[in-house]
């Protein structure tokens, strides 16, 4: 017999929060979400849904090998990562954008000499300058990116941006935008033929719900 539990991966933090939100929202029972402790697997009471809380790659890979049917994610993380798998809505919240910042008051696109850029996106960049028609030298960055241009490591970073706020107490600027960002939901290939009703159901519910995209 076909198990019609259906699990919902999160993407642990702000979006985790606003997805529960949005949860509750519909009718669900979210007491066990709000209340979590340490778990990372938790139950739905009255419905056959499971929520588990992973970090945001994880929540990809988690709906790509089947273990989870449903995920929410940011938009960045998809950009990045990739994957095999439906993305099915914009669920409006977690809203910023992937920017190109410069030091203030230079002009990155002027001149001929390769530009170097520092990231934690590699992938995003790559795209990004690629369509621009522009070879640049992309360097991956752990920490804080904004340091990179400071120290003179880089030419320009591109990084998640959301008031700007950082970037301007370290002297930087937004100088192009490269993407906007929002919480996804993404569904697995498999799970939408064998759970199709259900998932179905879910995501109308969500869909109708979700009233952030109109904000």
């Amino acid at each position: 017999m076909e198990n019609r539990k259906v699990r919902i991966a999160l993407t642990k933090g702000r979006i985790e929060n606003k997805a529960v939100d949005l949860l509750e929202k519909i009718g669900y029972d979210v007491t066990d979400l709000r209340n979590k402790g340490r778990r990372l697997i938790l139950s739905v009471p009255n419905e056959d849904i499971e929520v588990v809380l992973a970090k945001a790659a994880d929540v990809i890979t988690y709906v790509e090998h089947g273990v989870c049917d449903l995920g929410v994610v940011g938009k960045d993380t998809i950009m990045e990562h990739g994957g095999k798998f439906f993305e099915i809505s914009d669920l409006g919240f977690g809203k910023c954008r992937f920017a190109l910042a410069v030091k203030k008051g230079t002009d990155f696109y002027m001149g001929y000499g390769v530009k170097t850029v520092a990231t934690k996106y590699p992938e995003v960049t790559r795209r990004f300058f690629e369509a621009k028609g522009m070879d640049v030298d992309i360097v991956k960055i752990e920490g804080s990116v904004e340091l990179a241009p400071l120290v003179g490591l880089s030419d320009g970073i591109v990084d998640i941006v959301e008031t700007g706020t950082t970037l301007k107490e370290n002297g930087l600027e937004v100088y192009d935008t490269v993407a906007p960002i929002s919480a996804r939901l993404i569904v697995n290939t498999v799970s939408m033929k064998l759970k199709q009703e259900r998932i179905s159901e879910i995501v109308r519910l969500i869909e109708e719900n979700c009233d952030d995209k109109n904000n």
